[in-house]
């Protein structure tokens, strides 16, 4: 490492200062072992690592743990990503929260074969927050951990496996994937389930069939991410049951089912679509004009250019002119 130009200049006095340092983190005012710290970490030096790794470990004030672990993700080192993993187990909240979040701070892969042997700790924090760095690395060999964990008796534990398993995107996660959109106890579960099946094929018949189960769910947030996630596959499958959408009781629903219907891009579905162009959620009337610009329909052309000059939000004026543009455009 490059010394900073202060210490080049006083390199005599570069040991003492270091002893000095150190001997601050044995002092018995707490606040004083957290200062140390910070000095300590700012001269970016390896061979303080041990010292920042044995606070985190054995500090008894909980404020110089904490410090710590934040310190730490500046560092990837076998050693350091094993001393957090091992705070995960820390005591107090706090600290563990910082662990894990300098954790999910790490950029190589490398860090991942240490991280993976914290995936079946018996305690769920453990287990989450350490399926939760793997996703952050995209560490391919999370699959197997990632695949075993969706069947975890803790719902976090599962929700943090569905993400690795949506970052990953290998098509052997799909049906379990899509057993857990349908099954899963937990909104938040099948939500994120849903959610990742995004990166399906249209033609997927497990993923698609899962999807379109989950569009009557009873939890609006998942028949929500249903729709949204039906759009991105833009599978045409859906076309009925995304129309039928549009009438549901909630308009965030509504609004994701009419966005995915334009980007199913087909064209009888629009009539339907303008319907909600009178709706008294301005948000829902915009997402449905634009839906109409997408499916380029010219029998809905009159419904716009009444929303042109009846509708009072700006925002969806906005959109209509570009439905419009978008029609006529195709018609020209």
């Amino acid at each position: 490492m490059i010394l900073p130009p202060i210490l080049v200049d006083r390199a005599d006095a570069f040991d003492s200062e270091s002893a000095a340092l150190l001997a601050r983190l044995d002092d018995a005012d707490a606040a004083v072992r957290r200062v140390a710290l910070l000095n300590i970490a700012d001269l970016e030096e390896v061979d303080f690592l041990p010292s920042l790794v044995a606070a985190l470990r054995d500090d008894p004030a909980a404020e110089v743990r904490l410090e710590a672990a934040r310190l730490l993700a500046s560092w990837e080192r076998d050693e350091i990503v094993e001393a957090l993993c091992g705070a995960l187990l820390d005591a107090n909240d706090e600290v563990r929260a910082a662990a894990a979040q300098s954790l999910t701070e790490l950029k190589d892969p490398a860090s991942g074969t240490v991280l993976r042997r914290w995936v079946d700790r018996p305690e769920p924090f453990v287990r989450a927050a350490a399926l939760r760095a793997l996703r952050e690395l995209r560490f391919a060999d999370a699959f197997g951990p990632a695949l075993h964990a969706l069947a975890d008796a803790t719902p976090g534990v599962r929700l943090e496996a569905v993400a690795v398993l949506g970052w990953l995107k290998d098509p052997r996660a799909l049906p379990p994937l899509a057993a857990l959109a349908t099954g899963d106890p937990e909104t938040d579960v099948k939500r994120a389930a849903v959610g990742a099946l995004g990166f399906a094929l249209a033609t997927h018949e497990v993923a698609t069939g899962a999807l379109l189960c989950a569009l009557y769910d009873h939890a609006w947030q998942v028949r929500e991410e249903a729709a949204t996630t039906l759009g991105k596959l833009r599978a045409p499958a859906a076309r009925d049951a995304l129309v039928a959408a549009l009438d549901d009781e909630y308009w965030q629903v509504r609004l994701r089912a009419a966005r995915a219907l334009g980007q199913v891009g087909d064209a009888s579905t629009a009539p339907a679509v303008a319907a909600l162009l009178t709706h008294t959620v301005s948000n829902l009337r915009k997402e449905a004009a634009l839906a109409l610009g997408e499916l380029r329909d010219p029998r809905t052309v009159p419904a716009l250019r009444d929303a042109l000059v009846e509708d009072r939000d700006p925002d969806v004026r906005k959109a209509v002119r570009i439905a419009l543009q978008q029609i006529e455009g195709a018609a020209s």
